[in-house]
């Protein structure tokens, strides 16, 4: 395969998002296809865990083809394509390097279910090829590029939905619209459970590269390192410079839902954060296990962040999800119900049941969203052209990620930290300010300038 160094892809790019973005919308080359009977061709890039949903999601929308499967491990690659023949009856062209991918004209959009610290670059190179993108939770591995990701949305005019689904939930929905309503009074705070036990996954000698893995490929922009199978598949969630730990994996949905329900736009001003890695002694797990965070906003209101992955209780029956307590009661929002409950008595009030959300869901899968409407929201936009419709934008998904990254600096540095949402640094602090960005491996380097 020819090298394509950083520098002539991106000169390359970005001369044909600027053609493009000339012509106009209704371009059929690398810009979505406006018409409903036009097909949308979508590459989908990581296919494992997250990657597998895309490949069903989109797989199942009418008039969408997803025509290429990304990924650098090439031994994932048959399984893929018969999988997505089984859902969409169609093969798929397969490609390790997602740089070949965004060079192909019929590529209207990418999907991107790839490692954390892949999602930045790939996002912001697809936009400036000319792509709308769909790119998983949480959106960026650090604050900056996140940042940059919406730059490159807006500059270049793309469709950018982030992955956090509970955003097209019907049960999320109406909870999120109860909350606003009001009928609890004043929210001052809400609490995020994430209770999700993992066993130590142990330790391994670094080895030699598996035949038909581009390990360069996969590192990216991370520093290199010899290959380590502990670190490679799924594992990468637990070391920092691939992952973000638990609470920007799973814990991303829980302050998406808390900051949805709280109404608040603007990053946390001062963040507490502590935990640890607890029991497992055979592992080199560098995340924590146990990991407990406040953020506060600059209206004094709170969010309360507390992972637990060791053996532990559930809250109220629930494993997963989030209580807002208002000054007339408070709320329980778990993955398929919600209750209100009013009063010093804990009168139960307004609420969706899970007969009552499943229910709302099977209506909208007659509706034809295959069964995951946030997928179907975005190619709705990616149609219409319309950002402002999108129930995730890039700048939601920037807003939800950036506090995870704030919480997991706070426990880096071990300290409360003070943060200035509008220039999104911190206040007085160097050495937290280094963690909003990253040293970038060449040629995989997010640009200053997008």
């Amino acid at each position: 395969m020819e090298k394509m160094g950083r520098r002539s892809f991106i000169t390359k790019a970005g001369k044909g998002a600027a053609g493009l973005a000339v012509a106009g919308p209704f371009i059929k080359t690398g810009f979505a296809k406006n018409s409903p009977n036009d097909r949308i061709n979508v590459a989908v890039m990581g296919i494992r865990s997250r990657g597998k949903v895309h490949l069903n999601g989109f797989g199942k929308i009418e008039n969408v083809n997803v025509s290429v499967i990304c990924d650098v491990d090439e031994r994932l690659l048959p399984k893929a394509v018969d999988y997505l023949e089984k859902v969409s009856g169609r093969k798929a062209k397969t490609e390790p390097d997602i740089r070949r991918v965004l060079d192909d004209k019929d590529i209207d959009v990418i999907s991107i279910a790839s490692t954390n610290h892949w999602h930045a670059l790939a996002t912001i190179w697809a936009c400036q090829a000319g792509k709308d993108v769909y790119v998983e939770k949480p959106a960026s591995h650090n604050i900056w590029e996140g940042r940059k990701m919406i730059e490159a949305a807006r500059k270049y005019d793309r469709i950018v939905q982030v992955g956090t689904q509970s955003r097209s939930a019907a049960v999320c929905k109406t909870a999120a619209e109860f909350l606003h309503s009001g009928k609890l009074g004043e929210i001052y705070m809400a609490r995020c459970c994430l209770i999700k036990p993992r066993d130590s996954f142990g330790r391994a000698e670094n080895s030699a590269v598996p035949p038909g893995v581009h390990y360069d490929l996969w590192l990216g922009p991370a520093p290199w390192r010899p290959f380590n199978e502990k670190r490679f598949h799924y594992n990468w969630h637990w070391f920092w410079n691939t992952g973000n730990g638990e609470t920007g994996n799973t814990g991303v949905h829980n302050l998406d839902r808390a900051r949805w329900g709280m109404q608040q736009y603007e990053h946390p001003r001062r963040i507490q954060s502590m935990g640890d890695y607890f029991i497992w002694d055979d592992c080199d797990q560098e995340t924590p296990n146990t990991h407990i965070s406040i953020l506060e906003y600059p209206d004094r209101r709170i969010i309360q962040m507390e992972v637990r992955g060791l053996f532990s209780n559930s809250e109220e029956n629930m494993l997963q999800g989030e209580f807002f307590y208002g000054s007339e009661g408070w709320l329980k929002l778990g993955s398929g119900s919600w209750q209100a409950y009013y009063g010093r008595k804990n009168e139960p009030g307004e609420g969706m049941s899970g007969d009552e959300a499943r229910a709302q869901a099977d209506r909208l899968n007659l509706q034809g969203t295959g069964g995951d409407p946030h997928f179907q929201n975005f190619i709705d936009c990616v149609r219409s052209r319309r950002r402002d419709q999108l129930h995730a934008d890039i700048l939601e998904g920037h807003l939800s990620t950036s506090m995870c990254h704030l919480a997991n600096i706070s426990y880096r540095t071990g300290r409360t930290l003070t943060f200035d949402s509008a220039t999104e640094r911190f206040v007085g602090d160097d050495e937290a300010n280094v963690y909003l960005s990253r040293e970038y491996r060449y040629p995989y380097v997010v640009p200053d300038k997008v």
